[in-house]
């Protein structure tokens, strides 16, 4: 089984046009991803981790690690 991060990876490669390999520290308003991109990006989180987070809740997380260890928690 791939990790949290590895996972999360794929969905970023698959679904983001970004030219760059993503950087789980670095906040999320700085990707450079559009507000759009960034809802589809978290409906696929939802659905790949079962989360049931609203699009609102989602602005707590500050980083792509700060989602990864949220995940991880959920154990």
């Amino acid at each position: 089984m791939s990790s949290t991060e590895d996972r999360i990876r794929a969905i970023i490669n698959d679904n983001l046009d970004i030219d760059r390999e993503p950087s789980f520290d670095a906040k999320l308003v700085e990707s450079g991803v559009s507000s759009v991109d960034c809802v589809s990006f978290f409906k696929l989180v939802n659905e790949e981790f079962n989360l049931g987070l609203a699009a609102e809740e989602c602005r707590q997380f500050e980083t792509l690690r700060d989602l990864v260890t949220f995940i991880d928690a959920r154990g």
